[in-house]
């Protein structure tokens, strides 16, 4: 079977489509390789004074499926137009820009002198770095002591490295000594207030052996193997005396944190069961610990290693400690969260639950000056703003009403705000604000980063927020991007893009979701639902799918097409789904319930509940998700909502994705289901891609899936080209490595 070429599919068809558009004479429209190339900046670090700050830019090489970085500085009082770039190293990276003490320099990690990673310092105003360290096994993190005294830096083996120490005032002409010495190897670690101790996780033991066998080549992957607990420890920065803090069985410190005052630590203990230790769902089988310093005493906070709770924080003034949690704290769920509050004195002490009548989840972002107020960034539909927790009321403000994607933070260090921000115009990008109570006030923010401004010579399609009513009456709403140049009264093929999570949604960012402005670009409207099962409309919202998986999802979907199809703008008969993970479960189950849609592109979805029970890294929340029976015990309820019982009903032709080592959705489920449609001689194609993750690490190979799933919409919702011819696009990636393809031809 052929398809068309590489570059026709992916550059002569988009710009084509926008022949005839006003905007075509000055602008063309974005392109996928115009996604892969998207700088991203990142790191960002204000100055002690706070007049600078230092950041990174990441510019993405997709032939080698590598990227360089360097480190540029800006005014935070300027902005954009004082940002200098500081490296200048085009095949080397510099990283991790980390201010001295007095700002009058400041340190980076870079690779540029050899293979390992190196420490080097350098004046913000001018002047040639200077190499710091030379490790055998380079450094692999680094931070100055609060009080200014000290460079400590870690280094060593994998699973063994150690801390070492150099004087602030002598960084290149000490020699490094080490302060800690133990058999395994130092993980998170963090000083103390004053800058005296450091405070250190470490396993409780080291399997030599494990790692000989792997150095001889014995690299069998034993799956849950047993892995050693692992203990709280300390070490004074000026002897290098060490001391073990916690010596416990009964649970594994997963992490911690320090209070300001120094008087309190906050622990997250894992369970010392090794299936449940090693399991990867976030958060599960763990709880919450409090230690004092002074003591050493140590008081349990939560009970219930199935509660996910996160953010263990302390106020400013050392009185309170916080964390998030679901609002159901008996039992596993997936309600939204409620931030939890106690005075750290008040032993045994029961914690009141914040933000009560907010029907949204609430996190711990970070504390007003006074103690007296959480911030934290929530999502409202298909937005995200600021929000601020009231500590003695627990009621809830929004504070922002912006279009866009919002993220609010406030750097530890320095107090500098920082507002991360995106809307369907604007790549990624930073502000800065005098205070939190500015933030609202869009006047008073300054622009610090600006890395993609090629974007503004580029057409994109309206983008907005849409509603709709489901097959129950309930509201239901999404992202619609328009095609660009789109006319009134004309209707347009639809690209139905469904999201993952499923607790998660589409919101108003640029390009956000599988590149639906490339779609917009091509003449395609794209709807991105936020179903049933999605948060930022509520706990009803998202938890109306628990039980039953796919029925109101499917609903929800399906009325928001007939919603644009009764609004004139999307043609009925000319309609493609494509979704990865959850968004590959549903996309499957539409596949099995209407022939309605002309193509679809399944990616990381599932066929069968049992099945994938076993073979995925996480059971928990599909146990809640698909019925909170035991499997083992019904089988029916599960495989009642497995596509697989219907595929007999499939007739719409499919392209399948998946890594082959995905842990979260496993390969299988894609395997069972292309040859299911290969036995129903159902048009299909799969494409395997090398790698162990949930999603395509390659940047080669994320073009590819993407350019090839336009070739399959574009072939069988619209009649355009000849479908997709592998060889070609190997061809014009130059021999690089792609997926394994399972082809009809």
């Amino acid at each position: 079977m052929r398809l068309r070429s590489f570059a026709l599919t992916a550059f002569a068809a988009v710009l084509a489509a926008s022949i005839g558009s006003p905007l075509a004479a000055q602008q063309r429209p974005l392109t996928f390789m115009d996604v892969q190339e998207l700088k991203r900046a990142g790191s960002w670090t204000p100055s002690p004074d706070g007049a600078w700050m230092l950041y990174t830019v990441t510019t993405p090489d997709w032939e080698a499926a590598e990227s360089q970085t360097d480190i540029h500085l800006v005014s935070l009082s300027d902005g954009v137009p004082s940002d200098r770039r500081l490296t200048y190293t085009d095949d080397k990276n510099e990283a991790s820009p980390t201010w001295g003490p007095d700002g009058s320099f400041f340190l980076f990690s870079s690779n540029r002198d050899g293979d390992e990673t190196q420490l080097y310092m350098m004046r913000h105003d001018g002047g040639e770095a200077r190499k710091i360290t030379d490790a055998d096994e380079g450094v692999s993190g680094f931070a100055f002591s609060p009080d200014g005294s000290w460079l400590v830096y870690l280094s060593g083996k994998n699973d063994r490295e150690q801390l070492y120490r150099l004087p602030a005032d002598d960084l290149t002409g000490a020699e490094p000594e080490q302060l800690t010495d133990g058999d395994a190897g130092v993980d998170q670690w963090d000083f103390t207030g004053d800058g005296s101790r450091i405070y250190f996780t470490r396993a409780d033991s080291f399997d030599e052996d494990e790692v000989k066998r792997r150095e001889q080549g014995f690299t069998v992957d034993i799956r849950n193997s047993v892995t050693p607990l692992s203990s709280l420890w300390s070490v004074e920065v000026a002897t290098a005396e060490e001391r073990r803090e916690t010596n416990d069985p009964s649970y594994s410190i997963n992490s911690f944190v320090l209070s300001d005052d120094g008087r309190w630590i906050g622990i997250t203990g894992g369970s010392p069961e090794r299936y449940e230790r090693n399991i990867t769902a976030q958060r599960l089988y763990a709880d919450q610990y409090l230690m004092e310093v002074a003591t050493g005493e140590i008081e349990r906070l939560t009970d219930n290693y199935e509660v996910s709770e996160s953010g263990l924080s302390f106020s400013p003034d050392g009185r309170l400690i916080a964390f998030s949690a679901p609002d159901n704290m008996e039992r596993y769920t997936m309600t939204d969260n409620r931030v939890y509050i106690r005075e750290v004195g008040d032993r045994g002490g029961s914690f009141r639950k914040l933000g009560t009548d907010f029907d949204q989840s609430s996190s711990v972002g970070f504390w007003s000056d006074d103690s007296k107020t959480i911030y934290f960034n929530a999502g409202v539909t298909v937005t995200t703003q600021l929000h601020a927790l009231d500590v003695a009321t627990g009621a809830v403000r929004q504070l922002t009403e912006e279009r866009a994607a919002l993220s609010v933070n406030r750097d530890d260090d320095t107090g500098t705000i920082l507002i991360g921000y995106s809307d369907p115009k604007t790549p990624s990008t930073v502000f800065t604000v005098a205070g939190v109570d500015d933030v609202p006030n869009r006047s008073a923010w300054t622009q610090l980063v600006d890395v993609n401004p090629h974007v503004r010579d580029i057409a994109l399609g309206e983008e907005v927020e849409v509603n709709w009513r489901s097959s129950d009456g309930k509201t239901v709403g999404g992202v619609l991007v328009y095609p660009v140049g789109y006319e009134e009264g004309t209707r347009y093929p639809l690209i139905v893009a469904i999201h993952g999570g499923p607790a998660s949604a589409d919101i108003l960012r640029f390009n956000g979701g599988y590149s639906a402005q490339v779609y917009a670009g091509a003449g395609y409207a794209v709807l991105k639902p936020n179903y049933r099962g999605s948060r930022n409309y509520g706990n009803a919202h998202r938890t109306d799918i628990v039980g039953d998986y796919f029925t109101m999802g499917y609903e929800d979907i399906i009325t928001g097409v007939d919603h644009l199809i009764d609004e004139g703008i999307v043609d009925g008969d000319r309609m493609g789904a494509l979704g990865w993970s959850a968004g590959g479960h549903w996309s499957n189950w539409i596949l099995t319930q209407t022939d309605r849609f002309k193509a679809i592109s399944s990616g990381a979805g599932t066929m069968n509940w049992i099945s994938m029970y076993a073979q995925s890294d996480v059971q928990r929340n599909r146990q809640f998700y698909v019925g909170d029976g035991f499997l083992y015990e019904d089988f029916d309820t599960y495989f009642d909502q497995s596509p697989l019982k219907y595929i007999k009903n499939a007739k719409t032709p499919t392209m399948i994705h998946v890594v082959e080592g995905d842990p979260r959705v496993p390969s299988p489920q894609s395997v069972e289901l292309h040859m299911a449609l290969k036995k129903l001689d159902v048009p299909t194609e799969l494409f395997m891609y090398p790698g162990r993750s949930h999603g395509i690490p390659d940047p080669r190979n994320r073009l590819v899936k993407a350019v090839s799933e336009m070739a399959w919409m574009d072939y069988y919702v619209r009649g355009m080209g000849e479908k997709f011819e592998w060889r070609q696009v190997l061809e014009t990636l130059e021999g690089g490595e792609g997926p394994t393809v399972v082809s009809d031809g």
